[in-house]
């Protein structure tokens, strides 16, 4: 049972990944199909399920750093920096998110999160959601002076680079 317990949670993530990415591009493109909310519904509520048996990392660090700092929305800061923190993760997190991007059937998670927001018309850069250029060492330096646990450490200078990244809409890369 031990072995269950452990796995339960990253098969959760992967069913919940991978119905989020099929549901809500139909969602998006047929807001009244009943069918599609309910699948995205799902997809959130596994992902709940999954949120209360993890601890927080770098992603929920820099969203509620640069969310605080700069009065960003919640869910668009976290749209946004999902695919650079999921790429800054991967050398350090193979598996995990190696499932994530078996989940999104692609190649690489960052790549295939960064292009999924673009064909949900989400924002893909910091600066499109009200970021100031000038706030991105503040916001690395802030990030960084009381880290959360993380897979891969937590350097400034890559934190800062991550955050350039994101501000201008760049495609995510491990840095």
């Amino acid at each position: 049972m031990r072995g269950m317990a452990i796995r339960s949670p990253s098969l959760m993530a992967e069913e919940a990944i991978a119905t989020l990415a099929s549901s809500l591009p139909d969602v998006i493109a047929r807001p009244h199909d009943l069918d599609a909310r309910s699948d995205a519904l799902y997809g959130a509520w596994l992902c709940a399920v999954c949120l209360g048996t993890v601890g927080m990392a770098l992603h929920h660090k820099l969203c509620h750093t640069v969310g605080a700092l700069f009065d960003l929305p919640h869910a668009e800061t976290h749209a946004v920096l999902l695919p650079h923190t999921i790429a800054y993760n991967t050398p350090a997190a193979r598996d995990a998110i190696g499932r994530a991007a078996r989940a999104l059937g692609v190649a690489d998670a960052a790549d295939g999160l960064f292009d999924l927001s673009a064909r949900l018309g989400a924002p893909r850069s910091l600066a499109e959601i009200g970021m100031p250029e000038d706030g991105i060492a503040k916001a690395a330096a802030l990030a960084t002076k009381n880290p959360y646990w993380n897979p891969r450490s937590i350097e400034e200078r890559a934190i800062s680079d991550l955050l350039r990244r994101a501000w201008s809409g760049a495609r995510p890369q491990a840095g």
